[in-house]
């Protein structure tokens, strides 16, 4: 089992990473003096599968466990699922010791974070991902939110788990599709941090496809330290951190225009990265051939480059300037100055961004 530290004081934690370790949970949280009842929150998929072992784990620590089961996709992060999460966690009287646990990808992490950050003003949070996407990036870092009408992760916080823990085995039993999404957070740490990690990438795609367990253990072990590094020095997004959306902006308003149905967040992000280095090429940012690479490495990974032809640029552009990232309406984007480096560039032109949209249709 591999170890990744995320070092924030008081607020520090650790990445467990490896396989077959769901039934470790119990033994790591035995020393982190929570309370004897834990709220579990899943789907009826995730729980099904693997509800049971944790459930075991929990038990051999001392945890009786409370499941509260959510339905599966975007449309159930809202206030009102959270509510009936409140209750029953008011109805089974857990208290401010009693940890709540994610178990499941990131609309269950986002979910079950927002509840542990505001249930009693706070109680402990611990994110068990199984998939991909959430393993390398979602349940890293503490964002936790719910969804508004008016926007995506809106309503929330930053709150940190007391540990992670990403079993590979889970990856198994994933759908391609599943498998493509995370890979498109993957690609992103080795554009905006690591140059020779996105090279490993691009010969070792393959490896990762057929679910490998050597080539998987690397690259989530990897991207957990970047985003890890980059959450230390930068743990509510005043600066730095806002490298690691990069794709997001135009990603969210792919998401949002469709009704988050269509599209995986991966793929959803996949388009925004080719936008963004489509855009910073246009701005003299980055060379053709490393825009190039970028790009060819997002296609053979299974993900979308290029935009929807369903939704003008007009209206991509009008959903990007309501995206939180935006101040005043400025827009703000990150784009590759090279592969492995990234820059936070404010007040890009819409006449920029939208010329850019259109090429990327």
């Amino acid at each position: 089992m591999i170890t990744v530290p995320v070092n924030l004081d008081k607020r520090s934690y650790s990445i467990y990473i490896g396989s077959g370790i769901l039934n470790c949970l119990g033994d790591l949280i035995k020393g982190l003096n929570f309370g004897k009842k834990a709220l579990l929150v899943s789907n009826p998929a995730v729980y099904q599968r693997y509800g049971e072992i944790v459930e075991k784990s929990l038990a051999g620590g001392g945890v009786e466990v409370i499941a509260g089961e959510i339905g599966d996709g975007e449309e159930y992060k809202t206030l009102d699922v959270a509510a009936g999460l409140y209750d029953l966690a008011f109805s089974c009287g857990l208290d401010r010791r009693c940890p709540v646990i994610a178990l499941g990808g990131g609309v269950v992490g986002d979910l079950a974070g927002f509840i542990a950050a505001t249930y009693m003003r706070g109680v402990p949070f611990i994110q068990v991902p199984t998939t991909l996407l959430a393993q390398v990036d979602s349940s890293v870092g503490g964002k936790v939110a719910v969804n508004h009408p008016r926007g995506k992760n809106i309503i929330g916080a930053f709150y940190q788990p007391a540990l992670v823990l990403a079993d590979l085995e889970t990856l198994k039993t994933l759908p391609a599709a599943e498998i493509k999404s995370g890979l498109a957070e993957i690609i992103k740490y080795g554009v905006i941090s690591d140059g020779g990690f996105f090279a490993w990438l691009e010969e070792n795609l393959g490896q990762l496809l057929g679910l490998r367990a050597a080539a998987m253990e690397h690259a989530v072990e990897t991207s957990c330290r970047i985003k890890a590094e980059v959450v230390e020095a930068d743990e509510t997004e005043q600066g730095l951190r806002a490298v690691l959306n990069l794709g997001h902006t135009v990603g969210h308003a792919v998401e949002a225009l469709t009704g988050y149905k269509v599209f995986s967040h991966g793929e959803a992000v996949g388009m925004g990265m080719a936008v963004a280095a489509r855009m910073a090429l246009r701005m003299g940012m980055l060379p053709e051939k490393e825009a190039g690479r970028i790009i060819s490495l997002i296609e053979r990974a299974g993900l979308p480059a290029a935009l929807p032809a369903d939704f003008t640029p007009d209206e991509i552009l009008e959903v990007m300037r309501r995206d939180k990232k935006s101040l005043e309406g400025r827009l703000t984007m990150v784009l590759p100055a090279a592969v492995g480096q990234v820059r936070i560039i404010a007040d890009v032109t819409g006449e920029t961004v939208k010329k850019t949209l259109e090429t990327s249709i």
